[in-house]
């Protein structure tokens, strides 16, 4: 053979060997992205009890606080509904509730007051919750028009305007998008532009964990680069109240008590909650804040079991090692669950057996166990996003909050095993040597169970430029607030929370950070505020000493001016 040919053949596989090379490493990225951890950069709920943040919702749960209330007054339900004497129709009268489900700023929202009318309150609520999830992302909303953020909602009640007789003239012609399920998800997606996937998810009481799985899925995909993800729920009747009488399965007094000898029922309850949610890789490229990072996630069904409405016990053991196995975890590598337990006698103990069988493998320690809804109620299809907020605020501080109303377990479960631990007391997230992890539960009437496995954010090293030191930046005063919003009334609403939010704030880089996000991550509009303060306790001063229609401060400039 010729030296020309040799040349040509050596060429040949020079370009067959790089070919073989990239060809490797694709699917090595497509492998590395198709298990690639999740981060949940962004967190807004509202739940009972005036929770309107994820922060106010800690506040509760560390304070062992609970949020159950009477049944609201404006919903038009009958006086009588919980009347022993009068043939009351519910079991209670009590139950978890966001009492000013029917305020909204539909102006803000571009939305015409005769539409907002036929709106389920479900859609005005996850529309603001949306909107808020991105600013505690520090992303102003309105920069992410025209990108492919996905949004995937859970829903589990479709009750508004029922039983409301003719339609009032003024919801004519809105009423069918403004009641439709499909429409919550469309709506956050049309009204701030965005372009992923969007849809509307009902398995009934895990819809927002099933949402969450289904949004981490399609990142993983590639069929969006963000999503949001959680669920909401809100009762403009009381049919659930009078049906779940009805089937014995309604806590007399609305208080949940899981996997306790005197759980007698559930106690429900409403809320709203989303996630924003990107690939961990361009949370850390965009320098969004990673509050943890879903590692794995699983889905199933219970098929036939003792009854359509019973659990099974062996399907939430399958989803659990699904979950696992998607996480490429252990048993032991888990530390804690946040479970479904709803208080009843039924499903608390076969969900409390699945978790005893599923993570009993081989532990340094025992699986602590916990759920917030003695604190909450069950708030259905914004159940799970609560349970997921809960397990990343814990993280966060290090602290399980005690599980309320367990003062003895219940008896139909081998407790003493020692697999499972049930959290009846604030305690110290258990020592581990690897990052903490723990797993969230639902289990939905319709026979669907989710399980998600949450790790605490990883940390990144900064290295420092040749010759210099790194040190903290942002500590030297004074900084800038600035505010602003449509209204001076919504201004001044804004301005009293930013004053509360600055209770639980640090001096330094917290208080830098703050300032930096409220200039460069919130959307900016007519009416605004500006503030300068060199520590937080100075600058919530001034906010506080901010009342509409005075004279403002000195260091607090108010004014309206083109956006």
């Amino acid at each position: 053979m010729g030296s020309e040919s040799n040349e040509k053949l050596l060429g040949y596989l020079k370009r067959v060997t790089l070919d073989l090379h990239q060809a490797r490493e694709r699917l090595r990225e497509l492998e590395e992205g198709d298990r690639e951890p999740i981060a949940i950069v962004g967190m807004a709920c509202r739940y009972p009890g005036g929770i309107d943040s994820p922060a106010a919702l800690w506040r509760l749960l560390a304070s062992g606080g609970e949020a159950v209330g009477a049944f609201p007054r404006d919903r038009g339900w009958d006086d009588g509904l919980h009347d022993p004497g009068n043939g009351g129709r519910s079991l209670t009268g009590s139950g978890g509730f966001l009492y000013d489900a029917a305020d909204f700023d539909a102006g803000f929202f571009g939305i015409s007051p005769r539409e907002a009318l036929a709106m389920d309150p479900q859609q005005r609520l996850l529309l603001e919750t949306a909107w808020r999830a991105f600013e505690d992302a520090g992303i102003d909303p309105e920069s992410v028009r025209d990108t492919e953020t996905g949004v995937f909602t859970g829903l589990s009640c479709n009750d508004y305007g029922l039983g409301c007789g003719d339609v009032p003239e003024e919801a004519e012609g809105f009423l069918t998008t403004g009641t439709a399920g499909g429409v919550a998800s469309g709506r956050i997606s049309y009204t701030l532009g965005l372009r992923g996937p969007a849809l509307t998810v009902e398995t009934a009481c895990s819809s927002s964990l099933v949402a969450l799985h289904l949004a981490v899925q399609s990142l993983r995909r590639g069929e969006c680069t963000m999503a949001l993800a959680g669920g909401a729920t809100i009762m403009a009747t009381p049919q659930l109240f009078t049906e779940f009488t009805r089937m014995q399965g309604l806590s007399p007094d609305g208080r949940c008590r899981p996997f306790s000898a005197a759980a007698a029922g559930s106690g429900l309850s409403e809320g709203v909650g989303l996630l924003l949610v990107e690939r961990l890789s361009d949370a850390r490229r965009l320098g969004h804040p990673v509050l943890a990072v879903v590692r794995g996630s699983a889905v199933n069904q219970d098929g036939t079991s003792n009854g359509f409405t019973a659990p099974s016990g062996s399907a939430q053991q399958r989803v659990i090692r699904q979950a696992l196995k998607d996480a490429r975890l252990s048993p032991g590598d888990v530390q804690v669950v946040e479970a479904s337990s709803t208080g009843t006698p039924l499903g608390d103990p076969i969900e409390a057996r699945a978790l005893l069988a599923a993570y009993r493998g081989e532990r340094d320690q025992p699986l602590r166990l916990g759920s917030l809804k003695p604190n909450i109620g069950h708030s259905q299809a914004a159940a799970g996003v609560a349970g997921v907020m809960k397990t990343v605020l814990s993280m966060r501080y290090g602290r399980l909050p005690a599980t309320l109303h367990v003062a003895e377990p219940t008896p139909h479960v081998d407790w003493s095993a020692g697999a499972v631990e049930l959290v009846a007391e604030e305690t110290a997230w258990p020592q581990t040597s690897g990052p903490r992890r723990a797993a969230v539960s639902s289990q939905g009437i319709s026979g669907t169970n989710a399980h998600v496995i949450i790790e605490e954010a990883p940390v990144v090293l900064e290295e420092a430029p040749a010759g210099e030191e790194l040190r903290p930046t942002g500590q030297d005063g004074p900084h800038l607030l600035t505010l602003s919003a449509k209204t001076p009334a919504a201004l001044a609403e804004l301005t009293a929370r930013y004053a509360e939010l600055l209770a639980d704030c640090a001096d330094g880089d917290q208080l830098a950070s703050i300032c930096r996000t409220t200039s460069l991550g919130r959307a900016h509009f007519t009416h605004r505020l500006t503030a300068v303060a060199s520590s937080c306790a100075e600058l919530r001063d001034l906010l506080t000493r901010t009342r509409q229609g005075e004279a403002p401060p000195p260091g607090v400039r108010v004014g309206a001016r083109a956006p």
